[in-house]
């Protein structure tokens, strides 16, 4: 029976038509006559039951709508007392939703009546047929008198539902009436009897549904092994999935424990949260193993998989057992054993920084084909996408060892921040995603010392990045309104991750390290368990100031910084009238400086921050230990050091703040001087900051385009990693935005000027006689990399020659020995200068190749060809071959977006196929976001911009923040080549040629 009979039998069908006029009109009797022709007095006796019948029903609906209303009360934060919650759930209830008072269903958030205290969910699991069919009994406690339960169900189709009270009354509640109500996810019943407070009650559900193909709930992916192809099912329940699997209380606030039950075919194995408790084999070949209660948690951790997989074990000094659990042939390569060794060390790690232990008996890392994200989180049950943790040595680059060991340390973060102790709503999602993303630096920083993370990448790689989407008129605060369920995904974005990061790790410099620890330990000891909002992190933090003599209160500081959108330009200006004085001010920055005109409903507001700024003061030996000056008004004066004519200022010392600073022009002149003749005078974190500050501000017209062209002219004598890769980043954004002038030239040959003597001077990534790899220190081998880079984008033709050199070698002998560390440069550079036959000998690479790592590369390096016809078959194959993962399938358009010869072919194919993309990652926003903002970011023309208004109106994305955001930004980039495009190239034609 197919799933639409299903629900008519369990009278579903008519349940929406019933919600929608319950409070309307009494409910009509249900009650069939028959009337036999020869029994008139039996029609008369019938037609007077109905009369009294349809007055009982009116009775019991007045009666069932007084319950409904009473039932609209407010729950207490269930472990956090902040207010400022509770006036957030009120706010989310609309003038709409007051009228519907009596159909609390309606709302975006659950009725606060129940409480759920305990699941015990028992699933059976078909993977034949891909089906699952399951019963749930929840201990719910009431809080507020009430007849109605509701609850979430999305796509499962409910067979049976009974309701017991814990009172000495033996058998079910009766029930009225249950139905689903779909556009809130909801299924409701109405029981003829108040629940009342402070009692307990149980439910038990039955139901089945399609393990889906889709990528949320409980869904389905598979893999090749020999050949053959092999299934497994895994859940993604977060944010608000875990309703597609079983029938629950689907929000962060009600935690609850849980006990698991797989049944399922003995071929197979299945993993929880949890460790197997007991495990129960049939005669029929199934086998029903029964997993250990878990601790207090939120729906959307909870976690299950059935699958054919193998694992690798590690024990930490605790005992917590990690195992990593991945295709078989991944398995006997090794290439989960980098990840299982660097989780084990992790988890001693977070205990001693957070000084709480790890909260389960055991951590599962499970290897996944096809997830729509990176990774999640689950508490003891962690699901990562393959690409994010098999490493294969002697393939994989230097930069996906980072990239991969980041994506760990996130995850292994969240066991702590998130699954222990979880935000109250998603409008504060960022207090997880926040600090697990600034502890990747911090744990890659333990793990890997001199890589120097949280000092310096996290600089290029977090906070510059941040910056320009915080930096646009469309961005957002860093906390939330969520007013309906599709802004729930959108709270998942950058501004949550990385300027969380940015925040949390000013704070903590402002803080200092000792009691930056003690405030999280203080906020971790409290809320374990339960939930908290970000009034609650401030608190702590502020109770470890005041306890040091430090009277500091970090909630009026910080709110200004997470319920504001953007983020301020400093202006520093030496005072002529006054001795050693500067003239400090604030604004907001704003890409485009029209949009306040533009916007004046956004931009009424006083925007004004408090901010920490640290300043230092320098000539061409000596540079002062820095200050810090706290700027709360819009211009202030401040006293510093002695300044003399040649005295330079330098703001936001290793750039520890979330802002730009710009300074008078003859500052600028001296910094660029200081650059110039001795840069190690201002410190690497710094030299870096100049440079995507000079390059930001003139793209918003702070500055005059000369400038940071100016800046850059000192990178020949730059020794360091880090300046080359800021500037690389602020290169490759202008390169695209001019990449379709006449006088592009100009620009490439001024920016390979500047390159090519430190190319020349730091070579190739060398082998030894062996052939093996020799391999370089860290930084010296990023710098190396970054320059190679650099030079082969910006038309060096010796770097041209010694990739299509590497590229023929490898053809010729069948072996390849280009250094893992550049093959990505090389890979593209050959593809995009040589012929067809290479594009095909890579395509085959990349189905023969069984490295998760190169398959990546390799694929991405077909996106450089100049062959318009191989750029589109690619687009296609990738959408419609298994072999393509989903997170490939974006990179693939984007990447064919930024070659300069495919960005119409990509713009056009995105158009095209917007339908099937949608509908396979619209659940998934961040995927999604990805990719419209990476088609569009790099498309500056009137008729580019008017096509993506005009496809934007078509296609029905008018409300989606991504498409908002990609309007702005290509509205800044025709907006910069009316403004600025001649005096960039008068300036660059009069250039020196050094």
């Amino acid at each position: 029976m197919g799933i639409e009979d299903a629900s008519m039998r369990n009278g579903r069908a008519l349940s929406d038509q019933w919600a929608d006029s319950v409070v309307v009109r009494p409910r009509t009797t249900e009650q069939h006559i028959t009337v036999h022709k020869r029994l008139v007095l039996g029609f008369a006796i019938s037609i007077l039951t109905l009369i009294i019948v349809t007055a009982i029903a009116i009775t019991l609906s007045v009666s069932f709508e007084r319950c409904a209303a009473e039932s609209s009360g407010a729950l207490a934060a269930n472990g956090s007392s902040n207010s400022k919650w509770k006036q957030s759930r009120d706010g989310n209830i609309s003038h709409r939703d007051t009228e519907d008072g009596q159909q609390p269903w309606r709302h975006l958030r659950l009725p606060a009546t129940l409480r759920p205290r305990h699941y015990d969910l028992r699933l059976s699991v078909y993977m034949e047929n891909f089906t699952f069919s399951g019963e749930v009994n929840i201990e719910f406690e009431c809080v507020n008198s009430t007849k109605l339960i509701v609850l979430h169900t999305d796509r499962l189709e409910v067979e049976k539902v009974l309701v017991y009270s814990d009172s000495k009354k033996a058998g079910a509640m009766r029930i009225q009436r249950r139905f689903h109500y779909q556009p809130k996810q909801v299924y409701v019943i109405a029981l003829h009897r108040e629940m009342k407070p402070l009692r307990t009650y149980k439910i038990n559900i039955t139901f089945h549904a399609h393990i889906e193909h889709e990528l949320l709930g409980f869904f389905r992916s598979s893999y090749l092994l020999n050949g053959e192809r092999r299934y497994l099912a895994v859940t993604q329940f977060s944010p608000t999935h875990a309703r597609k699997a079983f029938p629950c209380f689907d929000e962060p606030i009600y935690k609850a424990t849980f006990r698991v039950s797989l049944k399922h075919e003995s071929s197979y194995q299945s993993l929880s949260n949890m460790p197997v408790e007991a495990s129960k084999s049939d005669e029929d070949g199934w086998v029903t193993n029964h997993f250990s209660r878990t601790p207090r948690m939120s729906t959307y951790y909870l976690a299950w998989a059935v699958c054919n997989f193998t694992y690798r074990e590690a024990v930490t000094d605790n005992g917590v057992v990690i195992r990593l659990y991945a295709r078989p042939d991944a398995i006997q390569s090794g290439s989960g054993d980098y990840a299982l060794h660097i989780t084990k060390k992790l988890l001693q790690f977070y205990q001693d920084y957070f000084k709480v232990k790890y909260s389960l008996p055991k951590l599962d890392l499970l290897a996944v084909p096809k997830h729509p994200y990176a990774a999640m989180e689950n508490w003891g049950l962690s699901v990562f996408v393959e690409q994010k943790i098999l490493l294969d040595p002697d393939v994989s680059s230097f930069s996906y060892q980072m990239e991969l060991t980041m994506v760990v340390v996130h995850e292994i973060c969240h066991q702590w921040f998130g699954d222990l102790v979880t935000p109250v709503w998603w409008e504060d999602v960022w207090l997880k995603e926040g600090f697990a993303h600034y502890f990747e630096y911090i744990g890659t920083d333990f793990l890997f010392p001199k890589w120097n993370m949280e000092k310096q990448r996290f600089l290029t790689d977090v906070l510059h990045e941040v910056m320009l989407l915080d930096g646009l008129a469309s961005s957002h605060p860093i906390s939330q309104e969520v007013f309906e369920a599709t802004d729930i995904d959108r709270v998942f974005d950058w501004i949550a991750y990385k300027k969380g990061a940015a925040l949390i790790r000013m704070l903590a410099n402002v803080m200092g390290q000792t009691l930056f620890q003690r405030g999280l330990n203080d906020y971790l000891m409290t809320h374990m368990y339960g939930n908290a909002a970000r009034d609650d992190l401030w608190n702590k933090f502020s109770e470890a100031m005041q306890r040091e003599g430090k009277d500091i209160n970090i909630t009026q500081v910080m709110d200004r910084w997470t319920l504001q959108m953007g983020y301020p330009v400093i202006t520093i200006s030496k005072n002529d009238s006054l001795d050693n004085s500067v003239s400090i001010s604030q604004e907001h920055f704003v890409y485009d400086t029209d949009a306040k005109i533009q916007n004046p409903e956004l931009f009424n507001k006083s925007f004004q921050w408090q901010i920490p700024l640290t300043l230092a003061v320098g000539n061409s030996s000596h540079i002062s230990t820095d200050t810090i000056i706290w700027v709360s008004n819009k211009t202030e004066t401040h006293r510093v050091g002695h300044m003399g004519g040649e005295t330079w200022l330098l703001g936001n010392i290793n750039q520890t703040g979330y802002f730009r600073v710009n300074y008078d022009l003859h500052n600028w002149r001296l910094l660029i001087q200081q650059l110039m003749t001795n840069p190690t005078i201002i410190s690497v974190g710094n030299r870096a900051g100049l440079i995507d500050d000079v390059f930001n501000l003139a793209r918003a017209g702070y500055l005059p385009q000369n400038v940071p062209l100016q800046m850059i002219s000192y990178l020949s004598q730059e020794t360091e990693f880090l300046p080359w890769h800021a500037a690389s980043r602020a290169l490759y954004q202008l390169d695209k935005l001019l990449d379709r002038t006449e006088d592009h030239s100009l620009f490439s040959d001024y920016v390979l000027r500047q390159v090519e003597p430190k190319y020349h001077k730091l070579g190739w990534p060398t082998t030894s006689p062996d052939g093996s790899f020799m391999q370089a220190a860290y930084q010296a081998e990023e710098l190396q990399r970054e320059v190679i880079m650099l030079a082969c984008s910006f038309g060096s033709k010796h770097c041209h020659r010694q990739a299509v050199s590497l590229i023929s070698d490898w053809i010729s002998s069948n072996k390849n020995r280009i250094p893992p560390n550049v093959r990505d440069i090389v890979y593209c550079t050959g593809v995009s200068l040589m012929d067809e036959d290479v594009w095909e000998f890579i395509w085959m690479k990349f189905h023969s190749s069984t490295a998760i790592s190169e398959k990546k590369v390799l694929l991405e390096a077909l996106t450089c060809s100049d062959n318009i016809f191989l750029l589109n078959r690619l687009l296609n194959l990738s959408l419609t071959s298994d072999l393509v993962p989903d997170q490939d399938v974006i990179d693939v358009i984007i990447h064919v977006g930024r070659n300069p010869l495919g960005r119409h072919l990509a713009w056009r194919y995105f158009r095209e196929k917007w339908d099937i993309l949608n509908s396979r990652y619209g659940e998934a926003l961040f995927m999604n976001s990805k990719l419209i903002s990476g088609v569009t970011e790099f498309l500056n023309t009137e008729a580019e911009l008017s096509e993506l208004k005009e496809f934007i109106l078509t296609s029905g994305g008018e409300s989606a923040p991504a498409f908002a955001r990609a309007v702005e930004i290509v509205q800044a980039n025709v907006k910069w080549h009316i403004l600025f495009q001649q005096q960039f190239y008068r300036w660059l034609q009069k250039a020196p040629d050094g």
